[in-house]
């Protein structure tokens, strides 16, 4: 057993024995290996090297701009990182303002009410009353009225409103109604008062007038039942007029004698007592 072993060591030696061209062979596989490796290798695109730049290989520069080649089909334009001392293009760009504006002065108005100052208010901008939001009264004294009820309750006419310097302001509305009727026109109540009274004189001369007005109503009112009633009358006469009889006798009519209370005419036939009452139009 000793020798057969002695003699395979002699052929074991051998066989671990390299030659120079296996050698050889051996590292030029690891040189072609190490290269390949090193073609394959993506550098990160976010990963900058020592001086500023990206790390590795992966720069291409496309008309002048320079792009990071991310490995995933897509390029990413490289930051242009600023020298030392010298400001970046965000900095660059960066509009400088100048405090050139003009100082307005604001104009305070004295509420009315409190004697406060404010410099904006609800009443002022719309109508030009002077009184702050504060001591605003939409219920009562700063309550708004439409064009027509003005109208009605103190008796103006439109040139009223629009030709007596100075116009009445006015705010306009959608009608609450039907929206597809004309806006409103809302008109501050305490203005229009005002105006009323510009065109009357007084609260007194201002009931003078609607008195006034109210009995001519009623007198026309009255006038116009009395003529549809004259007009009634005059028509149911009128068969009796036209109607033919056969009578023989034709009455001979006397003067006409007027009557006020009833406002009609009566005649008497002179040869038989008949009389006739009739109206004349």
């Amino acid at each position: 057993m000793s020798e057969a072993t002695e003699t395979e060591k002699p052929a074991s030696s051998s066989n671990t024995t390299l030659t120079n061209a296996q050698k050889a062979r051996i590292e030029r596989n690891r040189a072609k290996a190490e290269n390949l490796r090193q073609a394959k290798l993506v550098t990160h695109p976010y990963k900058i090297g020592p001086n500023g730049g990206p790390e590795g290989n992966s720069v291409i520069k496309v008309q002048g701009t320079k792009y990071i080649d991310s490995g995933g089909g897509f390029l990413l334009e490289q930051p242009v990182l600023p020298a030392p001392g010298q400001k970046s293009n965000a900095e660059a760009e960066t509009p400088v303002v100048i405090d050139d504006g003009i100082n307005i002065p604001v104009k305070y108005e004295e509420c009315l009410d409190c004697g406060d100052q404010f410099a904006d208010s609800y009443l002022f901008n719309n109508f030009g009353h002077s009184v702050c939001d504060k001591c605003r009264d939409t219920e009562d004294r700063h309550s708004l009225i439409t064009r027509t009820e003005a109208k009605a309750e103190y008796l103006l006419k439109d040139c009223d409103f629009d030709k007596r310097e100075p116009p009445l302001r006015y705010i306009s509305r959608k009608n609450p109604h039907n929206v597809r009727w004309g806006e409103m026109k809302l008109y501050l109540h305490l203005q229009v008062l005002k105006r009323a009274m510009d065109v009357w004189g007084s609260e007194e001369e201002l009931m003078r007038q609607h008195e006034s007005r109210e009995d001519k109503r009623e007198v026309g009112k009255a006038r116009k039942y009395n003529k549809q009633m004259k007009q009634l009358r005059m028509e149911v006469r009128s068969s009796v007029y036209t109607k033919k009889t056969t009578e023989l006798h034709v009455h001979e009519f006397g003067p006409e004698t007027y009557n006020e209370e009833e406002d009609n005419y009566t005649h008497a036939c002179v040869s038989c007592p008949y009389t006739e009452t009739f109206e004349k139009m």
